[in-house]
């Protein structure tokens, strides 16, 4: 009696642990992280613009480091399922406080053309069609 209580408690915490074996049952969140920057809004961007002038075109920088002073990197990541879909990096650099050169990905042309783009395309497949025993197994390596 003591060893069908053992197992019924081994299966059961099997069964609670095999949500991370299962990616099509296991929800896992969009995330969309950083700045994403637009081809319109670097098209306003002029060499010779101050900081608060980038800034008020671009945003704030993702990343500011303190030692690369007249370097602000904006980085753009979008996740879905857990994997990465998209990441973009765009670099705009500084001398004596003024804008002297801007580089970086290819950005869509506006925040509108990148939310019809990720609602009508999934560059993440769909999951394969198996059953729980077939995905456990493949998990298992049997």
């Amino acid at each position: 009696m003591r060893s069908i209580a053992v197992a019924g408690v081994l299966l059961l915490s099997v069964f609670a642990t095999g949500c991370s074996w299962l990616p099509s049952v296991a929800y896992k969140l969009e995330i969309n992280q950083g700045n994403y920057i637009t081809q319109d809004m670097v098209e306003r961007l002029k060499v010779g613009m101050t900081r608060q002038q980038v800034r008020s075109v671009l945003g704030s920088p993702m990343i500011t480091d303190v030692f690369h002073a007249d370097r602000w990197d904006y980085v753009y990541e979008l996740r879905q399922r857990g994997r990465r879909v998209e990441h973009r990096q765009f670099v705009v650099l500084f001398a004596d406080d003024r804008l002297v050169r801007w580089e970086g990905d290819e950005m869509p042309q506006s925040a509108a053309a990148l939310n019809r783009a990720a609602g009508t395309t999934s560059k993440v497949p769909p999951p394969p069609n198996t059953t729980l025993f077939e995905s456990i197994r493949e998990k298992l390596g049997w």
